[in-house]
């Protein structure tokens, strides 16, 4: 198995100010922890002897943390009620803690902005790209960049694995759901449509289930990290814009799972929404990483003209798995370019040819993330 050096450095944030890390269960917080932090003393609130005695005790928090000067807690939102004492102590003792969790439902209803402006947030993503040795788009298009399942020999059973155990312990334990048969169908009809525009009444009339209990679910996806949202970009003027967001789940392979996809074959749509998705996960990641805080989005004209990416209101990217480009696959980024908003345009393919036409530049996927990940795109 090759040693994965993840992007995400937790020290250098830690040296400046005390950190929520937030990701999904298995995108490998717990090893980030253990890789950069090897000395740190770490509570971990599956643990249930931490769990129980912390849950009835909050405020014996600071026994278990005499003498240290930063702490990790792991999965901080089994007990919100943490957070008053992590505020305190902070405050009173300079402690710099870093907190995981794998769910923001909890902690944004329950105290989260007791901590405001005492802790930044981070994110941890699957696998990116630039992380994996000896990369395979056909093998990440298909089962995703989850370690457990990337680094696995049966990485179709890990992926079945986890979809069980988040049915099981995301949701079902914490009575998120009551109806889990009929959220089951939401997750294969919001798999089927992810990456598109979001649909409420359609995704309600396939899963069986109100308008209203899809919103709800949808919420759930993305307050539990599953999920979401890419929002429109509307600021174009020759062109009136669409204002629905589309929704993408936090992996593909999550998506190709719930979805019942088990092949891709070049050339077919499956293929290529599993394609845009993946530059959507590297995007996502490279921003959030970076700590760039530009938004991204997506931009449709109500004539049907589209370019599937945007970051801030400076850089357009569609993204395209032919393999050799022609004047057609311009056309969303011509007519964005015509309202003279953004600075840069990209179109992304599998075509190994690099072009450039007016201000569109053309690059191979590869070209164009590893241009990304050396900071010469933004």
């Amino acid at each position: 198995m090759p040693k994965i050096h993840r992007i995400l450095d937790i020290n250098s944030i830690l040296e400046k100010k005390s950190l929520f890390l937030l990701g999904p269960r298995a995108t490998g917080k717990s090893y980030l922890i253990r890789q950069q932090l090897p000395n740190v003393p770490v509570i971990d609130l599956l643990n249930n002897r931490f769990f129980l005695q912390l849950s009835a005790a909050p405020w014996e928090l600071e026994q278990f943390i005499e003498g240290q000067s930063v702490v990790v807690i792991d999965e901080v939102q089994r007990i919100p009620d943490l957070l008053n004492e992590v505020h305190r102590l902070i405050e009173t003792k300079q402690i710099r803690f870093l907190l995981t969790g794998s769910s923001a439902r909890k902690l944004r209803h329950k105290g989260i902005n007791l901590l405001a402006g005492r802790a930044w947030e981070a994110r941890l993503f699957p696998f990116t790209s630039s992380e994996i040795p000896n990369f395979s788009l056909s093998r990440y298009l298909q089962y995703g960049g989850l370690p457990p399942v990337y680094l696995s020999d049966d990485p179709e059973e890990e992926l079945y694995a986890y979809t069980e155990t988040y049915l099981n312990m995301e949701i079902q334990a914490e009575a998120l759901v009551r109806k889990i048969p009929a959220f089951t169908r939401f997750l294969r009809t919001a798999a089927l449509t992810s990456g598109q525009l979001l649909n409420f009444s359609s995704v309600a009339n396939d899963a069986g289930v109100p308008v209203s209990t899809v919103r709800e679910y949808y919420q759930i996806l993305e307050d539990t990290l599953i999920g979401f949202l890419l929002p429109a970009w509307s600021k174009s003027i020759k062109r009136k814009a669409i204002h629905a967001a589309k929704f993408y789940f936090f992996d593909v392979g999550i998506k190709n799972v719930l979805g019942n996809i088990k092949s891709l074959d070049p050339g077919s749509d499956q293929y290529g929404y599993a394609f845009e998705h993946f530059i959507a996960q590297e995007l996502r990641a490279y921003l959030s990483y970076r700590r760039i805080r530009e938004p991204l989005s997506y931009w449709q004209a109500k004539n049907g003209q589209e370019v599937d990416f945007i970051i801030g209101d400076d850089i357009a990217i569609e993204v395209k798995t032919a393999a050799r480009l022609s004047t057609k696959h311009l056309k969303g980024l011509r007519a964005l370019e015509e309202e003279k908003i953004c600075k840069k345009y990209y179109l992304i393919s599998c075509d190994p040819a690099p072009q450039k036409t007016g201000n569109i530049e053309a690059l191979h996927w590869q070209d164009f993330l590893q241009r990304l990940w050396l900071d010469k795109i933004l």
